[in-house]
């Protein structure tokens, strides 16, 4: 278990800085389209809502039914493979959010179009810290 939260940890952190990184990278090489097409601006946010609802149900359904097991039976290898893959996805989904960001910089739009998603994908990826399961949250 420490094992596997060190890992997770280190892996929010690197994930972190990307985020990061994206806001500084696409500031840095700006738009690499002239006009932006307000269409792609709407399907990336409906998109982005979609992919935090998916965050929940993946956390709901991996991370918290896992977490409960694993206060029970804390040597279960499977349970915490689960575990770890529910917050590997949770991190991937949040790191997609802050992509669209970046997409939407390269594709014309201004930095506060791109803001919502690098600061959605940071905030998510901040608050969904890996937490050691433990029998009184089960």
């Amino acid at each position: 278990m420490r094992n596997a939260l060190k890992l997770l940890r280190t892996l929010q952190l690197a994930l972190l800085g990307s985020v990061v990184l994206y806001a500084i990278v696409g500031e840095v090489v700006g738009p690499l389209r002239g006009s932006a097409n307000p269409t792609l601006s709407y399907v990336l946010t409906t998109v982005g809502v979609a992919v935090v609802g998916m965050i929940l149900v993946v956390r709901r359904t991996l991370v918290f039914r896992s977490a409960t097991t694993l206060a029970e039976t804390p040597e279960d290898g499977l349970t915490l493979n689960h575990w770890k893959t529910g917050y590997i996805a949770t991190y991937a989904l949040c790191e997609t959010l802050a992509l669209f960001g970046l997409i939407l910089r390269f594709m014309g739009f201004g930095f506060q179009q791109s803001v919502p998603f690098y600061l959605g994908g940071f905030v998510l990826l901040f608050f969904f810290g890996p937490r050691e399961p433990s029998p009184q949250a089960a």
